[in-house]
């Protein structure tokens, strides 16, 4: 099967070809760095992380650029009101950003532009956007003219002079038309600036990721990703100036926008204060479980996150490790990613489908007995893991994190002596040490392979664990 992937320019699945097999392009706006980022910022990378990585096995390479907003009114505030340059806030909040996401299983991007480091290349495009009537100068600023651009409103279907009634937009008097965004605007000797034709200034937000995408990958690339509130104005705004500033180049062939996070039915955002950030989640769950999460609705959907959510997402993967651990004597090299796992995410990364296929695999292998089947079962477990960027870890080190201050080798040897205990009937026993592994949280399964224990998340009661 061919990969097929849902386009929001055309509003329908398509099946994607790159340009250049050779090298595929794929383009994820990335943070502006003042601040932790929140779960919600984390669902892009991971999800497009999947695609990226389909990519690069059916490929065999790929150009995939994520970007650094370093300059920004947000980031100017931050670094002001600590006294510091804005290198000090975004490098600061960049390195966590990073860790943060390598945490979460997201790989680091083939190519990382900064702004800051581009800004050669966004004034050349506003000069060229300048000189074929695409923008102009007023007051110090440059304004991309929407007028100018036929198509404006393509990717988000939306009438110029709807967006005009009701966009949030600063309405200037040197603007020429009230939806004209800006470019360049100047920069006073307290804010960060550049020399350009129009003053010491800095660039608009959007001109930022069109030059960086120009830059690394081409005037025409594959894919553009990012999160569905970018649509517009900003990825809007990137296709105009992009193609009126290449004569015309399609901009980007697929446009590709994920859901927002919902916490307790209302959308996560900033201005509501229900934001929860990735840093202070890991400290609090195992990254694998917020990893999991963030896969288990399929992307182009909302996902209502929650606590209960992440614990029923670590419940599951102490159930996968467990089936790991009861198969750790079984060879399973070399692992392949099964042809079903690749069959549902060439269908528009059909995440909570492979998830189930995931289950299924595990299921089966609980209870196989023989061991070829063993084996192929536990190779199409890592594998079908492998691919969602889960089940790559030991299955003791899983365990291990799931409660430092438990010790395996202890309670292994509590379950052997129970086991021991019953064969020997004294029952009295190893109901004791049964209790004793209950008290802390350890719960005990039989399975074909025996006897084998998982630790209970103290956050679940015991109906939810399903003892």
């Amino acid at each position: 099967m061919s990969l097929h992937l849902y386009n929001s320019l055309s509003r329908q699945v398509e099946a994607f070809v790159p340009l250049d097999p050779a090298r595929p392009t794929m383009y994820l706006c990335g943070p502006t760095v003042y601040n932790y980022a929140h779960i919600g910022n984390a669902r892009g990378p991971v999800v497009f992380g999947v695609l990226a990585e389909a990519l690069r096995r059916r490929y065999g390479a790929l150009a995939f650029a994520r970007n650094i907003t370093d300059v920004d009114d947000k980031i100017n505030a931050a670094a002001a009101e600590q006294g510091v340059p804005i290198s000090v806030i975004t490098e600061h909040y960049a390195a966590i950003y990073r860790q943060d996401m390598g945490a979460l299983g997201v790989r680091l991007p083939d190519l990382e532009p900064a702004a800051t480091a581009h800004i050669g290349q966004i004034v050349s495009m506003i000069e060229r956007l300048i000189a074929t009537g695409h923008a102009y100068e007023a007051e110090g600023h440059v304004l991309f003219a929407i007028q100018s651009f036929p198509e404006y409103g393509k990717l988000s279907r939306r009438d110029i002079d709807d967006m005009r009634a009701g966009a949030r937009i600063e309405v200037a008097p040197y603007k020429r038309d009230p939806g004209d965004f800006v470019l360049w605007k100047p920069s006073g000797a307290d804010l960060p600036g550049w020399d350009s034709p129009w003053g010491r200034g800095r660039p608009g937000w959007h001109i930022e990721c069109s030059a960086m995408a120009a830059a690394h990958l081409g005037e025409t690339i594959d894919i553009h990703a990012g999160g569905n509130d970018l649509m517009f104005p900003h990825h809007e705004n990137e296709i105009a100036q992009s193609e009126c500033a290449h004569g015309g180049k399609v901009f980007a062939r697929f446009w590709l926008h994920n859901g927002m996070l919902n916490f307790d039915g209302e959308k996560m955002a900033k201005s509501r204060g229900n934001i929860e950030t990735v840093h202070e989640l890991l400290e609090k769950h195992p990254a694998e479980a917020l990893r999991y999460a963030l896969l288990t609705a399929h992307y182009r959907q909302p996902l209502d996150w929650s606590n209960k959510l992440i614990e029923q997402c670590a419940r599951t993967l102490d159930r996968l490790y467990g089936t790991l651990r009861d198969l750790a004597g079984v060879e399973a090299e070399p692992v392949r990613i099964p042809a079903e796992i690749e069959r549902i995410l060439d269908d528009d990364l059909g995440t909570p489908q492979a998830l189930a296929e995931i289950a299924r695999i595990a299921a089966e292998a609980r209870k196989a007995t023989d061991p070829a089947e063993q084996a192929r079962l536990k190779r199409d477990l890592l594998g079908a893991g492998l691919a969602l960027g889960l089940l790559q870890q030991d299955p003791a080190a899983w365990f291990a994190g799931a409660d430092g201050d438990q010790d395996d080798e202890r309670i292994q040897a509590l379950v052997e002596e129970r086991s021991a205990a019953k064969k020997a009937r004294d029952f009295a026993r190893a109901d004791a040490i049964r209790q004793q592994l209950a008290d802390e949280n350890i719960l005990l399964e039989d399975t074909p392979q025996g006897v084998r224990w998982v630790r209970k998340r103290p956050e679940l009661n015991t109906e939810e664990t399903g003892s």
